[in-house]
């Protein structure tokens, strides 16, 4: 029998990174650029293998170039379909359904043709969830609201759950999905606002303020801190609980249970910088949004 042999080391399985990029606003050049920060390449615009790309909607309407930023997604979704995660905004909505505000821009026909059919596809999805080695992030345009998770969702425990849970009501109950609020000065409606048009500082962090979150969450749409204005618009217990990175343009509010991050940078018809994606490296590939994180129609 030979000498005793030291144990095996054992291998790590290699970090994969997720990315979620907050609202584009129509702005192909700051897309591109922080496509290439994260490593797609400076020609063809490749996104390297390791990476996934979480992209929380509202790609378009605001910056000068909306078919152009469309046109670059498309590509993504038709050659490199697990390395991009598309989710609905409320300015996709406007092209999917009856608008319900008016917007003085609009896309090309052929634009607007293309977010129909990753609509109908199934490649623009509601929601997504990742998972971390520590914790697991709901992502969404707007972010689940208390009252949604309670009264639409039956409350789901897991990330998984729940972002399943949302992506079964695309064309079963879209008129939940798309339920505005005071954003629209709609009134309150029970089953509460929907996913792609919450207020982060008045309607998805004040509900929650009572109730511990069963997960964290990222999404898009506003913050809870103006960016231009450089100052609050929520109350000032919400602010407290807040910390702000202002070269990234994220918001980070600490609840119990979890914390909610705001990734939309604000662009207008100029775009704010600096800003960048939330990043986050997980082992294990069940947890990547694309994979074992989208859930079902």
């Amino acid at each position: 029998m030979g000498p005793d042999r030291p144990e095996p080391v054992p291998v790590e399985p290699p970090a994969h990174r997720v990315a979620v990029i907050g609202d584009v606003a129509g702005h192909l050049g700051e897309l591109r650029a922080e496509l290439r920060r994260l490593g797609a390449d400076d020609v063809t615009g490749r996104l390297p293998d390791d990476l996934t790309v979480v992209q929380v909607g509202d790609l378009v309407h605001r910056g000068p170039e909306s078919d152009q930023v469309v046109a670059l997604v498309d590509r993504y979704l038709t050659e490199q379909p697990r390395r991009w995660v598309q989710l609905v905004g409320n300015h996709e909505a406007h092209y999917l359904r009856d608008p319900v505000f008016e917007w003085p821009q609009r896309l090309s026909a052929s634009s607007g043709d293309t977010l129909r059919r990753w609509w109908a596809d199934g490649q623009m999805q509601v929601a997504t969830s990742v998972r971390d080695d520590e914790e697991g992030f709901l992502i969404t345009h707007a972010g689940l609201t208390a009252e949604f998770w309670r009264a639409t969702l039956a409350v789901p425990a897991s990330v998984e759950q729940a972002a399943a849970a949302l992506n079964s009501l695309i064309g079963a109950r879209d008129h939940a999905l798309f339920r505005a609020g005071r954003l629209l000065n709609r009134s309150w409606r029970a089953g509460g606002v929907g996913p792609v048009w919450a207020a982060s500082g008045t309607e998805l962090l004040p509900g929650w303020l009572d109730t511990t979150l069963p997960f964290s969450q990222i999404h898009g749409h506003d913050t809870p801190y103006d960016w231009q204005r450089q100052r609050f618009r929520t109350a000032d217990k919400i602010a407290r609980l807040t910390v702000l990175d202002h070269e990234a343009k994220h918001a980070t509010t600490a609840l119990p249970g979890g914390r909610i991050i705001a990734v939309d940078p604000g662009h207008g018809s100029q775009a704010r910088t600096p800003w960048r994606a939330w990043e986050l490296r997980t082992s294990s590939t069940q947890a990547l949004p694309g994979l074992g994180g989208l859930g079902t129609r």
